[in-house]
């Protein structure tokens, strides 16, 4: 876990070296990043691999101890668009600091993503929500109360006070409601907002969430949002939901259970990927 620290060499270099390493075995190329979450490597198995990098190999990424997020960096091709895929996540409950958790998001930057579509498994604070639905993030609140743009600003990276109005940006969340359309897939969308964990949330906070707007609840996600959009990538984002967070029927949850959840959902929300990417790769066509 890396010390607070005022310096911003000590991220930059760790993020350089990331990204020499990476780019040293990958083809070239790709301007489309995506992190697959809790259960959610139906994602990457879709694509066809050129490269397959274990977390463990790559130097200085995050190594996460949770079971359902494999740690691999897979590179290849998803509908003919060349992708790079993160197969799973660090998080804060884990120890990592905050610039852990957003180093291989930035990594991808270096590498020249443009475009990042991040998802995750989330309960549903929504009262119209079900397990297994899919939502859009349209916005985000953080309730982990620390950020990965603390301390001395990177100007190479971005500005030092990053404006957040269009954090995911309209016109991919535009792009995922007409491919979600088409696919037959029902696509919610809403507020996301992170704590930090790792336990669950008590009926008090719940009924609190729902109170301030939040729609989906997780432990992600937002760090890497705001690291990204710093960075000059546009962000989506999509959430899986695999619990109903409802005060008055709440039931003990069965971390198996989330996870058929997220195996439930994970084929819908491949499928709006899957499209979203193709789409994305015929407008990078016509504009180079």
């Amino acid at each position: 876990m890396e010390l607070a620290s005022n310096s911003a060499e000590s991220p930059k270099l760790q993020v350089e070296d990331a990204a020499q390493y990476i780019g040293d075995r990958i083809t070239p190329g790709a301007q489309i990043g995506i992190i697959a979450g809790t259960g959610l490597g139906v994602i990457a198995d879709v694509i066809q691999t050129s490269v397959e990098l274990p977390y463990h190999s790559i130097p200085n990424f995050p190594k996460s101890e949770v079971t359902s997020h494999e740690g691999v960096l897979v590179a290849g091709t998803l509908n003919g668009v060349d992708v790079i895929c993160l197969k799973g996540r660090a998080h804060l409950y884990e120890g990592h600091s905050p610039n852990d958790v957003v180093l291989p998001v930035r990594t991808l930057a270096l590498l020249g993503i443009k475009t990042l579509i991040i998802t995750n498994a989330a309960g549903g604070i929504n009262r119209d929500f079900r397990r297994g639905d899919v939502m859009s993030i349209d916005d985000q609140i953080n309730l982990q109360f620390v950020n990965p743009l603390v301390g001395r600003n990177i100007d190479e990276w971005g500005p030092r006070f990053p404006d957040m109005s269009d954090l995911y940006a309209r016109d991919l969340r535009e792009v995922a409601q007409a491919v979600a359309s088409s696919a037959g897939v029902q696509l919610h969308s809403g507020v996301y907002a992170s704590i930090l964990g790792p336990n669950l949330e008590t009926k008090a906070e719940y009924t609190m969430l729902g109170r301030i707007g939040v729609d989906a609840i997780g432990m992600s996600t937002t760090l890497e949002a705001i690291a990204a959009h710093h960075m000059g990538v546009r962000v989506a984002g999509f959430s899986i939901i695999t619990d109903e967070c409802f005060p008055e029927t709440l039931v003990p949850v069965v971390i198996a259970d989330v996870l058929q959840a997220a195996a439930t959902g994970g084929p819908k929300l491949s499928a709006i990927v899957e499209g979203m990417v193709k789409q994305l790769g015929k407008q990078e066509t016509v504009t180079h």
